[in-house]
């Protein structure tokens, strides 16, 4: 298939989708179904986005900081998060205690430890970066785990067969074996720490804005609102498409995806 053909089979159902919204959304406008100070009209909130998209409390200087804070507290809750998940395929000790605690955590929303995190870090960055990072840490270690856990032992007998083991066994035949499933475990934990960061940032912890900051400093100007709800969703849907392009090649390679 012509890489334009699938480029615009991707797009065109979404642009379809965000037209009809902004169809309807203006209709219901016009036709003042609703009051316009609790739902503006779609220039109104075009026009609140340029006007707020630079300057010191800027749209574009609050999408850097979160981002900022995201990818600080999530890089570090990846490289603890794999550590832990390979701890817990070497030994059944750490999976019975360690495990059953990530198991625990990742069913615990990650903004539940902003109290705690308050209490412990003041009202500070640090407070921030830990919301993100415990959010993070279980559903990588968890998706570490369960991919080790599922690579197919007849690659691994195969390989020994071959002679492969030890830490050639495992870079030559499990850890390119499980990077699929650890991937999507990546997904998982930098939309739970996306939430997080957002929640966290719009009690006003942590002194540098971000956009949860303008979420709440804008809470008299509808049409900001929505504007900052539409930057926080453009991201979030960059992001994850961004991953899923990423797994598409990683299981293509590996003959994982069924063509539709």
């Amino acid at each position: 298939m012509p890489r334009a053909k699938r480029v615009f089979d991707q797009v065109w159902p979404r642009a379809a989708l965000v037209g009809a919204i902004l169809l309807v959304w203006w209709a219901v406008y016009e036709a003042g179904l609703i009051d316009p100070g609790k739902l503006p009209s779609p220039a109104d909130v075009w026009n609140a986005f340029t006007s707020n998209l630079t300057g010191e409390d800027g749209l574009l200087p609050a999408a850097r900081g979160s981002l900022i804070r995201l990818a600080f507290g999530l890089s570090v809750a990846v490289v603890v998060g794999t550590l832990i998940g390979f701890a817990m395929v070497a030994s059944v000790a750490v999976q019975r205690s360690i495990g059953t605690l990530m198991t625990a955590l990742q069913a615990l929303p990650s903004i539940a430890w902003l109290p705690l995190a308050i209490v412990w870090f003041d009202f500070s960055e640090r407070a921030v970066m830990f919301v993100v990072f415990i959010g993070g840490v279980p559903a990588v270690a968890i998706a570490t785990a369960i991919s080790i856990r599922q690579v197919p032992p007849t690659l691994t007998r195969a390989a020994r067969t071959m002679g492969a083991k030890g830490w050639t066994l495992q870079r030559t035949v499990v850890l390119p074996a499980c990077v699929p499933g650890y991937w999507t475990g990546l997904q998982q934990a930098w939309a739970v720490a996306w939430r997080a960061l957002l929640a966290a940032e719009i009690i006003r912890v942590g002194a540098a804005r971000g956009l949860g900051h303008l979420l709440e400093a804008s809470a008299q100007d509808i049409s900001l609102i929505i504007a900052v709800m539409g930057v926080i969703v453009v991201i979030g849907l960059a992001i994850d498409y961004g991953f899923s392009v990423v797994d598409r090649r990683i299981r293509g390679k590996r003959g994982s995806l069924v063509p539709a």
